[in-house]
């Protein structure tokens, strides 16, 4: 254990003699507090919070942090109490360490709903102090590079939630070095073997092209020193994960990724970046699309550099960045470049200016459930953001798959009621359509327009899914929705579908997207014409989870029992049929669509045969192909939306008795689905 605590005062020689006093105080007394614990490795437990402060050594983090990263377990593993930490170690480094400790399991019902209140728990300290987070990453990071000795379903477990959020995090507050190691690591044990794949090809390549690479950088440093401008050329090799994605994204084989190398040029000014990107397109020439400008535009976590593929000698794919050693810096260590351990430096001020910050304290305002909580961060904070514009030209910072209702949500709530269609670029789109990168949107409204229930099943922002969900609650009657259930009255009748009221009423039919998770069996305030504070609780017999086909009971005194339509039970109920109300998720289509292929005599009406034998069972024709055959017949492809699963042989007879139509079945991909649900 001594040659760790010499270690660590290696490490921090450089920081003022009362900081590493009081630093190297911290590591004795963890050893003191966790002594008789071991890891699974089995060494002495100690070893790990010395670990995760080498690392934010590493990152020059404060005094106060690698404090609280030695001390970080000791109130979930030891005996000491919030108030002494405080009284010995401060108020600063106790509010970090409380950030980081887990929820206790006796507060949580499961673990998966401890692991989401943990982690909501950590994220709203993070937008006190983005400390907090970085020591959660350190530790993250050190419990991955010794995963081996976990065993095997935990061990996925584990690598699986690393994948999900600690990694995106890492991405968004721009530390790539350390999101590509998380990732990597957890690729290395979700796939072990693809992942040696991978690596291998990678070093076979770096070989076979070291040379080509070589004539590349030097080539590079011949024109800068032309033009006068101090260069430093490196090669950079694409990280494991991303590779894999990049395959799996493209379904392309290994050999298909030709940009697994790639150059780095670093120079001083903006200026000369611009400069060296001319330089680099007269040297070779430039692949049509291939160009991005992140300095003028740079992305959330503040990232900057110019990015551009050539064709090199050979017919070989060359990408080439180009930043300022400063955007690098940012670059690799993102919210962690500006931190200054210098005596007297509170958190920096661009902790205020990173956008995840703003998402998290924006949720915080929002009351939604453990399990749904998770969904909801991985759909608006972890995901890649993009950039649209106003047509006034004010720029508009959204998740990366985000739709025109959540970019008029985004203006304002009264913008998004009112909504009728949208145009990105001039051109008109349908409402759930992702907006593009840098696109110009404009929406156009009607101040008789309505939100409808069907925009939850595609915007993305916890912005607008809450604004959505309390204008239907407010304003219809027949509903209620409240987090991921929407009950109806008895007395309305399902609606068939809300996208007639669209603008683009075929792309609205469709159901898009993973549904959100289920909320955790708790009670949820809703309310029902004119009945309040009911409550909707679910059936522990059937357990329904999201995607069940379900249906209520309005209980005497214990609100609406949620259960799984099949569930046996229900017959047992006397009085079912009489207190059964209609509810569906929010987030799943409660329609179910089918597509079919016809044979048919050639007939101008066709389609128009079929909306109406369809429309019979309540079914809606969502869109359709027709391609003339040789012999004069058709052959006719269509997808329809019906209500039930039961009603197919109904609506498949129907289109049978149309004169024209010769035969019908249903197609092979539309099976495929149908079994995969």
């Amino acid at each position: 254990m001594a040659e760790y605590m010499e270690r660590l005062g290696q490490q921090i020689a450089s920081y003022p003699q009362e900081q590493r006093s009081r630093i190297l105080e911290a590591a004795h007394l963890s050893e003191q507090l966790h002594s008789g614990q071991y890891r699974q490795s089995g060494d002495p437990f100690v070893t790990h919070p010395v670990a995760v402060a080498e690392i934010l050594v590493s990152l020059n983090m404060d005094a106060d942090t690698l404090v609280a990263a030695l001390l970080h377990d000791v109130l979930e593993d030891t005996s000491m109490s919030r108030q002494e930490l405080r009284s010995r170690f401060g108020k600063t480094v106790e509010m970090l360490v409380n950030g980081v400790t887990k929820i206790a399991t006796v507060k949580a019902k499961n673990r998966n709903t401890q692991a989401a209140e943990t982690i909501r728990k950590m994220l709203f300290a993070m937008a006190k102090d983005i400390r907090v987070i970085l020591i959660k990453l350190a530790d993250k990071l050190h419990n991955m590079q010794t995963l081996e000795y976990k065993d095997g379903s935990r061990k996925a477990a584990i690598a699986q939630e690393c994948l999900d959020i600690y990694a995106p995090l890492a991405g968004r507050l721009g530390i790539s070095w350390l999101k590509d190691e998380l990732e990597d690591l957890s690729f290395k044990c979700l796939d072990e073997k693809m992942y040696q794949q991978i690596k291998d090809f990678v070093a076979q390549k770096r070989s076979e092209r070291s040379e080509y690479l070589e004539s590349v950088k030097q080539a590079i440093k011949d024109a800068a020193e032309r033009e006068h401008i101090p260069v430093l050329v490196e090669t950079r090799a694409k990280h494991f994960y991303s590779i894999y994605e990049k395959m799996r994204r493209r379904n392309k084989a290994m050999d298909e990724i030709y940009d697994l190398l790639g150059i780095r040029i670093l120079v001083e000014t903006e200026t000369q970046c611009y400069t060296m990107l001319g330089v680099v397109h007269r040297l070779w020439m430039p692949i049509e699309g291939r160009f991005k400008d992140y300095i003028a535009m740079p992305k959330s976590n503040r990232y900057q550099s110019l990015h551009t593929t050539v064709m090199g000698s050979g017919g070989r794919l060359t990408e080439i960045q180009i930043r300022t050693v400063e955007m690098h810096r940012i670059a690799e260590y993102g919210v962690a470049a500006h931190w200054l351990y210098k005596e007297g430096v509170d958190t920096p001020s661009t902790q205020r200016e990173l956008a995840i910050i703003d998402r998290v304290r924006n949720l915080g305002n929002v009351r939604i459930a453990s399990n749904e909580f998770l969904e909801e961060i991985k759909r608006e904070i972890l995901k890649d953001s993009i950039y649209v514009f106003t047509p006034k030209g004010d720029v508009v910072h959204l998740p990366r798959g985000s739709t025109a209702i959540d970019f008029a949500y985004h203006i304002h709530t009264e913008v998004g009621h009112r909504c009728i269609g949208a145009k990105a670029d001039g051109h008109i789109i349908p409402l759930k359509e992702p907006l593009g990168n840098t696109q110009v949107v404009e929406i156009m409204t009607n101040r008789n327009a309505r939100p409808h229930l069907s925009w939850l099943r595609f915007v993305k922002t916890t912005r607008a899914r809450q604004k959505i969900r309390h204008w239907l609650n407010n304003h219809d009657e027949s509903l209620f929705i409240d987090q991921s259930v929407v009950a109806r009255s008895k007395a309305t009748q399902r609606q068939p579908t809300l996208a007639s009221e669209d603008p683009a009423p075929r792309q609205q039919a469709e159901d898009d997207g993973p549904p959100a998770s289920v909320v955790d069996h708790e009670k949820i305030g809703v309310r029902i014409g004119d009945e309040r504070n009911m409550m909707i609780r679910f059936a522990n017999c059937c357990r329904p989870e999201t995607g069940d086909d379900i249906v209520g009971y309005v209980s005497r005194g214990r609100g609406i029992i949620v259960h799984r339509r099949q569930c046996r039970n229900l017959k047992h109920i006397p009085d079912f049929e009489q207190r059964m109300i209609e509810v569906e998720w929010e987030t799943v289509s409660p329609h179910v669509t089918r597509r079919y292929e016809i044979t048919a005599e050639s007939a101008r009406d066709l389609f128009s045969e079929i909306e109406g034998a369809v429309r019979k069972f309540r079914g809606h024709l969502i869109e359709g192909k027709v391609d003339e055959m040789v012999n004069g017949r058709v052959r006719a492809h269509f997808t329809l939306e019906m209500e039930r699963g039961e009603d197919t042989k109904r609506i498949m007879k129907s289109i049978r008795s149309i004169p024209a139509v010769l035969n019908i079945h249903e197609s092979q991909d539309s099976l495929a689905a149908s079994r995969n649900r």
